[in-house]
């Protein structure tokens, strides 16, 4: 299986530190290791189902609050920051033409993560940044391979399949 995700980082390459005067903060998580998560989820996920292809694409974008509310006002017309945003690229049951599935990969969509209300669940649920961070780009996954929770079972299965995911790459899902 091959997984192409291009990790667009807005956050981190924009936000000076403090704390070590003129350079930028470093992420919590390398592109490297979010390649090899989403290698890993897709892979198991893959097994679960009946597949199109073995090839995908999506992109991961770390961004600020102000950003992620602006797509949120724009796309959801809620005018306020949220911590995941995922832009599905296809409709769930979407036909592909075999000779698709075997040269391209399939582009699922976008995952939009801000980092701000990442930290702030992080902090107020008691674990790590990177565990918030893997919870978020798990459940946009999800949400691009046609998941969703209109009520509280739906909401239940999706939340047990995500600490299912972080536990395939090894995050500890349990609180600190």
């Amino acid at each position: 299986m091959q997984v192409e995700i291009s990790v667009q980082d807005c956050f981190y390459s924009s936000h000076i530190s403090p704390l070590a005067g003129a350079e930028a903060l470093e992420p919590p998580i390398s592109a490297e290791t979010w390649e090899i998560w989403f290698h890993h989820w897709l892979q198991n996920l893959h097994s679960d189902t009946q597949p199109v292809t073995t090839n995908y694409e999506l992109s991961l974008r770390l961004t600020d609050d102000a950003e992620i509310q602006a797509l949120n006002s724009q796309y959801r017309h809620q005018n306020k920051p949220t911590d995941v945003l995922a832009f599905a690229a296809l409709e769930v049951d979407c036909p592909q033409p075999a000779d698709l599935s075997e040269c391209e990969p399939l582009y699922l969509g976008d995952i939009v993560i801000s980092v701000d209300t990442a930290n702030r669940q992080a902090q107020q649920q008691g674990h790590t940044l990177k565990t918030e961070l893997a919870w978020l780009a798990a459940h946009g996954l999800l949400h691009l391979l046609g998941w969703d929770h209109p009520d509280d079972d739906s909401l239940t299965q999706m939340l047990n399949e995500q600490e299912r995911l972080l536990n395939i790459v090894g995050v500890d899902t349990k609180l600190a």
